[in-house]
């Protein structure tokens, strides 16, 4: 039983830090290059970062637990712990804090699209800060894929 978790931990970092690589970096830059429709390619895009959020929430949630039960106390001192943590407060941050916000300036931008509308620049503002915060978890992803064994010690 002890070998399947094991499984399951590294199974569900791939797939977290797999989601946030390809949606991020490969399927939405893709969807605006193809799509002559930027609000559609918005949409589409945003609904993907939305399953990839709670890809990531479910996946942090499995981890840190996993982490906690087979470290007992010391998995505070660990480093995948708090990489997984930091993450996860990422993923939630930008999926309760941000996203609402630009949800928010769409809806008061109706009847017209965001980026026709006098909220452009606030809304390019909040992305910018929505794409740094995306940045910087898929970054950490990346240490964790690299320091995933770390974690099992």
């Amino acid at each position: 039983m002890l070998r399947l978790s094991e499984y399951i931990y590294s199974i569900l970092i791939t797939s977290w830090v797999g989601a946030l690589w390809a949606i991020g970096y490969l399927a939405a830059p893709t969807l605006f290059s193809l799509l002559d429709d930027r609000a559609l390619a918005g949409r589409v895009a945003g609904q993907m970062f939305t399953y990839v959020a709670w890809l990531g929430m479910a996946a942090a949630c499995y981890l840190l637990v996993f982490l906690a039960l087979r470290k007992n106390g010391a998995a505070f001192k660990s480093g995948v712990f708090w990489l997984v943590f930091l993450m996860l407060l990422l993923t939630v941050a930008g999926y309760f804090g941000i996203q609402p916000v630009l949800a928010q300036l769409k809806a008061d931008s109706l009847p017209r699209e965001v980026m026709e509308s006098a909220l452009r620049s606030r809304f390019m503002a909040w992305h910018g800060v929505s794409s740094i915060v995306y940045l910087i978890e898929s970054l950490l992803g990346l240490w964790l894929v690299a320091l995933q064994g770390r974690g099992l010690r």
